[in-house]
């Protein structure tokens, strides 16, 4: 009987990350926010505070702050994302393979996540030509994943890698989260959403080839979700555009529920916290990372990077976290990292990365 041949792990390529041009600075976005939400909901001056405490300086909208100002259906809403997300993932992803010194003709699958829109055709679909990709490379679009969705969608990135060795397989992530804040929704809820989100995008490329010896591994993945926690976080489908759910309880959750979790995730995988060199996590919020931190101690390097993404950047679902390993990995960080974020489900997305 022949021995297995054994594959190498994935090798991460390149990263590279594109935000929209219109930057906007928390302060104006409180001030448009009263402006918006003061004269309807009583208790907005109660609910202020969250701007200045969200640890956020600046973030990047798909449109200028005045469109913001008026009421814009779905349709508009779904229109807007479609052009936004196309352009920003065809910049992510030259740029990308500009610095892996590829060619995007090199490229054989694409796996796109997104969870602020709907496009049918997908949007690896709508970009082949833009990016000029062979009509036979294999693609996997991916919605629902939320906050989860940068780790778990490299997870599938790597399974694809690793399932067809020397193949390469990029990575492209997009969420244009501005978009989903509703004037007619007078919910807490949908005001922390106006404190926090900001959009973005990002592209990875892998490749699993035992002659290429450059670039982090991505050594195992891993994922936990929790019954009975459906209604922590998701979207509602609403006339006006999706609702943001998310429960006040995520930073508790994981405070008692992950330890246990990831423990096992690192146990199975021959390691343990204490042995990791560092972490790259999602910068949900300052309270989500304030538990990450206590939960996730004594490993603290590379929590800073996330801090930073989150005070330039907001949170943008599933692409923050790219933002965080883009700047890890331009720190030279090393080592062993375990790579993490939450999304619906109530689901923990775990990677292990050796930098």
């Amino acid at each position: 009987m022949a021995c297995p041949v054994e594959v190498p792990a994935p090798r991460l390529l390149g990263v590279a990350c594109a935000v929209p041009p219109h930057a906007i600075d928390q302060n104006t976005v409180r001030d448009a926010a009263r402006a918006i939400f003061g004269p309807r909901l009583r208790d907005f001056e109660r609910l202020a505070p969250v701007f200045d405490n969200a640890s956020i300086s600046t973030r990047y909208a798909s449109r200028p702050l005045d469109w913001y100002l008026s009421e814009r259906g779905w349709p508009e809403k779904n229109a807007a994302y479609l052009e936004t997300a196309l352009d920003l993932l065809e910049r992510a992803a030259l740029d990308c393979l500009a610095r892996a010194g590829r060619r995007p003709a090199e490229i054989d699958a694409v796996v796109t996540v997104s969870s602020t829109g709907i496009a049918t055709p997908s949007l690896d679909a709508l970009l082949m030509e833009r990016l000029g990709l062979r009509p036979e490379t294999i693609r996997l679009p991916v919605f629902g994943l939320g906050c989860a969705g940068g780790v778990l969608g490299l997870a599938r990135a790597a399974d694809l890698a690793r399932a067809r060795p020397g193949a390469v397989v990029l990575l492209l992530v997009v969420e244009l989260c501005t978009l989903t804040v509703r004037q007619g929704d007078l919910s807490a809820t949908n005001i922390v959403a106006t404190a926090l989100f900001g959009d973005g995008a990002a592209a990875v490329l892998l490749c699993c080839d035992a002659q290429d010896e450059d670039g982090p591994r991505v050594i195992a993945a891993g994922e936990h979700t929790w019954p009975n926690t459906r209604a922590v976080m998701g979207w509602r489908v609403e006339a006006d555009g999706l609702g943001v759910v998310f429960s006040q309880d995520i930073p508790a959750l994981i405070r008692q529920r992950l330890p246990g979790v990831l423990g096992a995730f690192l146990a199975r995988h021959g390691a343990t916290l204490a042995e990791l060199d560092g972490v790259i996590c999602h910068p949900g919020g300052t309270k989500v990372l304030n538990a990450l931190e206590e939960v996730l101690a004594p490993v603290s390097d590379g929590f800073q990077h996330s801090w930073d993404v989150l005070r330039d950047y907001g949170n943008m679902s599933a692409v923050t976290v790219l933002f965080v390993l883009e700047r890890r990995m331009a720190d030279k960080g090393r080592g062993r990292h375990l790579m993490s974020a939450f999304g619906p489900g109530f689901t923990a997305a775990f990677l292990l990365l050796d930098l």
